[in-house]
């Protein structure tokens, strides 16, 4: 039989995973929390299984608990699970999905018996619905307790999930690649559409003009690596062209000019390691 899962914190990720794997019968998705009653049976509905309930203390006994909370909570989290539950997991398995986070910060529950671990799916999640029906092929970077993984490898494995270990100590670091891979990614592209703008371009043709710079760009970040990929003024050595465009836009925009200034001193960087 699949194994028992409560849900605590059942925002996108929360609700888009127990979908994942209630859906496929990996887990038998069985209570859900998040931050009010009406969240909990919204994602109880979007899951298509479990109970909401509306206080941690409602919860029943589970095999699996997935934390899905704020980075910032899961401590906390953790703590008023093991007090709410009177201090017994014993074997049951732990995990949250914070990629910034470590396995340790669920370290009130390791203490109260459970195996601890963390699994991070490296998707954006801004649309669950879309995540969980196309779900195979997601990276999922793991690290915790062996006896952790040994469960919920296979699950993750079996709802077509690519299994990455990560060094617990090096999690920050490990995150902010993938914020540099995908939201600093977007705040180019932000300063590059306004950018367009300012030079009185529509914003919809604004998108359209970036669109291949950008989608052969990444293509060939991805193909060839970043030192190959470079291509632009830095690249060949166009420093008239750069200063030019860097006094243009610290008259425009302050922010963005400054963002320029600290991505062209990367590029540059990055210009030196071309072969």
């Amino acid at each position: 039989m699949a194994p028992s899962l409560n849900i605590v914190g059942a925002g996108h990720v929360g609700r888009a995973l127990g979908r994942v794997l209630g859906a496929r019968g990996l887990m038998a998705v069985q209570d859900v929390l998040t931050r009010s009653q009406a969240g909990a049976q919204a994602a109880v509905g979007f899951i298509g299984a479990g109970q909401p309930v509306d206080a941690i203390g409602w919860m029943r006994p589970a095999q699996v608990w997935m934390l899905a909370v704020p980075d910032d909570r899961i401590g906390d989290t953790a703590l008023a699970l093991a007090q709410a539950q009177g201090g017994d997991f014993a074997g049951a398995v732990v995990f949250h999905c914070s990629g910034a986070k470590a396995s340790s910060e669920l370290a009130p529950l390791r203490a109260a018996g459970a195996l601890v671990a963390s699994v991070h799916p490296v998707r954006s999640f801004a649309d669950p619905a879309a995540v969980a029906s196309h779900f195979a092929g997601t990276w999922c970077g793991v690290e915790g307790d062996a006896a952790a993984l040994a469960l919920l490898v296979p699950a993750f494995e079996a709802a077509g999930a690519r299994i990455v270990a990560i060094d617990a100590a090096a999690k920050t670091v490990y995150h902010a690649a993938s914020v540099f891979a995908s939201n600093y990614l977007t705040t180019v592209l932000d300063a590059a559409l306004r950018a367009y703008r300012a030079a009185g371009i529509p914003e919809d043709v604004a998108r359209e003009l970036a669109r291949p710079l950008a989608g052969e760009t990444l293509a060939n970040v991805l193909r060839l690596g970043p030192e190959a990929a470079l291509s632009g003024p830095i690249a060949r050595g166009d420093t008239a062209t750069v200063a030019r465009q860097q006094a243009a836009l610290d008259a425009w925009d302050g922010p963005t000019g400054r963002l320029y200034a600290a991505l062209a001193d990367a590029t540059r960087d990055l210009a030196r390691r071309k072969p």
